[in-house]
């Protein structure tokens, strides 16, 4: 499998609604890894690392994101590829 990483930045409302844990959740359901924490800025940063099928469907989940949250949009760049051990949140 084509593991790559990327660098996600997702905007709306996106902050004090569970989005970090639903995302590791999500993340994890897929077995990546990576980790998801708050900007100061509002917007969410989330690092996923894995195969890049499994990635574009993480992708496909960060524009809706949970029920409890709005995303207004997410900004994606291709990362180097990092060995991690687990999905985190920050």
């Amino acid at each position: 499998m084509d593991n790559i990483g990327c660098k996600v930045i997702v905007s709306g409302t996106v902050q004090a609604v569970g989005f970090r844990y639903f995302t590791r959740e999500q993340a994890r359901l897929y077995n990546l890894m990576g980790h998801a924490k708050n900007l100061q800025c509002g917007d969410v940063e989330v690092v996923i690392y894995g195969p890049r099928e499994k990635i574009a469907k993480m992708l496909k989940w960060l524009e809706i994101g949970p029920k409890t949250a709005r995303v207004s949009g997410i900004t994606v760049s291709e990362i180097p590829y990092r060995k991690s051990n687990d999905f985190v949140t920050c």
